[in-house]
């Protein structure tokens, strides 16, 4: 059991560097960073943009599979035709633009 839990963390972490390489070569940054947590305000992990670039910042303290979900969250709006993506990276991240394709008008009409 231990061997498919280390597979499994081997996969996340492998699936966490495929999307920040995928995030890279659209132009964003990556940057692991400690987010300090201060009284008085909230810091989270997410986009932003700082003069002409567009930063992804991704708290360290955050696990591997929440640090999946933003990358995930801030790709899946994107144009992901023409990079190249692993099968289960690809399959994630349609998943994801799913529903945002149909809240935006873009899903199909069915007759019935």
């Amino acid at each position: 059991m231990a061997a498919k839990a280390g597979r499994t963390a081997g996969t996340q972490l492998a699936l966490l560097e495929e999307l920040k390489s995928t995030a890279e070569r659209l132009g964003l940054q990556v940057r692991e960073e400690p987010l300090l947590r201060e009284v008085g305000y909230r810091v989270r992990s997410g986009r932003c943009r700082v003069r002409d670039a567009e930063i992804i910042f991704l708290d360290r303290g955050l696990a591997v599979s929440a640090q999946i979900e933003i990358l995930v969250d801030e790709l899946a709006a994107r144009p992901l035709d023409a990079v190249y993506l692993s099968p289960a990276a690809r399959a994630l991240l349609e998943r994801a633009a799913a529903p945002e394709a149909l809240a935006h008008g873009g899903g199909k009409a069915v007759d019935g």
